[in-house]
């Protein structure tokens, strides 16, 4: 059955839009090479650390919305859509393998007055000089003739219920004018609001824009708690404060470190940038250095904190509460809570954990244990660390039961524990 979208990746990117569509009426047909995915949401379950729920896939399954292994799927619709997961490699650029698997197997089912869409974080220029010529070559077709092709950096909340997949603007940036009408066609149908960029590389460059906003601003916050707790001050207190200016300053709190699917990025590393100056963002760097010492950080705080209560590291019973990236979620992406347990490992603790939205959880290929009972996991504790502040967690009953409570969150009443 003929389908209007296919969604091709169906992880954290792929998964919102198709619900989205799928609530906007549009006929959506899902693409991935997954084959534990695609079996999971057949079934009506969401995947492992999925963006949706159970509920939510069930609703998008009887809305019409249906997976596929055949790649011939994909060259029945009229827009298509990349959302294949571009992570940070070791060299620090952006991996494009998958969206390069991805846009090869569009091309060769690529039919003419098709458009195609990319969503995932790329380095300015991909659009232009990796998606297009992979899609000419494979396809012979000419894009911004023959098919539209344009860039949409994803903007998602995940867990959020103030920003909508409806209420947030949407950027798009085309190869011609037409192909920015086409996409604006397609995603005026999702969102109530849609932003023409000039072109495909200045929507590129919005998505790295937003994404080092984000991390240079917590680097700024993580500094600052280190700073303050060596000078007794109460971050949390002074950001309170600052926060009622109603011009100039945007709230950004400290963290054992910054987790999330986006990543920052220096251009200097980025490839497609023979064309300008192409000099290192200074800033973005020393952001990333200080946002990756932040679970050292935490580790020296808890070993302080143990050695003030007369308490060794080896030896030591640690709690870890909460080890996803973001509250409320199970999404583990890039969350310190793995690095944090792995250095207390070395120290020679005996870690345990508790998430309410992560029944097993792994370091270094080890099961570790999980606390059944929060607070008698807590009481039993030499120290309990709060990573994540999920919304089931009674802090003011935690913080009674506990031996020893650091709080990487500011989320514990005044007085309650020890702060970040």
């Amino acid at each position: 059955m003929p389908a209007d979208l296919a969604v091709i990746g169906l992880g954290h990117l792929g998964l919102p839009l198709a619900q989205a569509a799928v609530a906007s009426g549009i006929e959506t047909v899902g693409y991935d090479t997954d084959g534990r995915t695609l079996a999971e949401l057949t079934a009506g379950r969401t995947p492992v650390e999925g963006p949706l729920t159970a509920a939510d896939i069930r609703r998008m399954l009887s809305g019409g919305f249906r997976t596929a292994t055949d790649p011939a799927e994909l060259g029945r619709v009229r827009t298509a859509v990349i959302c294949a997961p571009t992570p940070l490699g070791t060299d620090l650029t952006l991996d494009l393998a998958a969206v390069g698997d991805a846009t090869r197997v569009l091309a060769a089912r690529l039919r003419p007055h098709t458009t195609v869409l990319l969503e995932s974080p790329v380095p300015p220029g991909t659009t232009e000089h990796f998606l297009r010529p992979l899609l000419e070559e494979g396809s012979g077709l000419r894009a911004g003739r023959d098919f539209h092709l344009a860039y949409s950096p994803s903007r998602l909340d995940p867990g959020g219920r103030t920003h909508t997949y409806a209420n947030t603007p949407r950027v798009i940036g085309g190869l011609t004018p037409a192909c920015t009408e086409s996409a604006a066609a397609f995603y005026g149908r999702l969102t109530d609001k849609v932003v023409r960029a000039r072109g495909p590389r200045e929507a590129e460059m919005t998505k790295l824009l937003e994404t080092n906003y984000r991390h240079v601003n917590i680097a700024l916050a993580n500094e600052m708690a280190v700073l303050c707790h060596d000078l007794g001050v109460d971050l949390w207190d002074v950001i309170r404060c600052a926060e009622t200016k109603p011009f100039g300053f945007q709230a950004f709190r400290p963290g054992p470190g910054v987790g999330g699917h986006g990543v920052p990025v220096d251009p200097g590393y980025l490839p497609y940038t023979s064309r300008t100056p192409g000099h290192p963002l200074r800033m973005v760097g020393l952001a990333r250095e200080i946002n990756t010492q932040m679970p050292q950080y935490v580790i020296q705080r808890c070993t302080m904190l143990l050695n003030e209560y007369g308490k060794s590291a080896r030896g030591a019973r640690v709690l870890l509460l909460g080890v996803t990236y973001k509250p409320d979620l199970a999404d583990q992406e890039g969350s310190p809570a793995r690095e944090i347990a792995c250095r207390l490992m070395d120290m020679g603790a005996q870690i345990g954990y508790h998430d309410p939205y992560v029944p097993d959880w792994r370091v270094r290929d080890q099961p570790v244990p999980r606390a059944d009972s929060l607070y008698e996991a807590a009481a039993g504790a030499d120290l309990t660390v709060l990573l994540q502040h999920h919304r089931t967690y009674d802090l003011q009953g935690l913080a009674v039961k506990a031996q020893l409570l650091l709080d990487t969150r500011g989320a514990t009443p005044v007085g309650a524990a020890h702060r970040l």
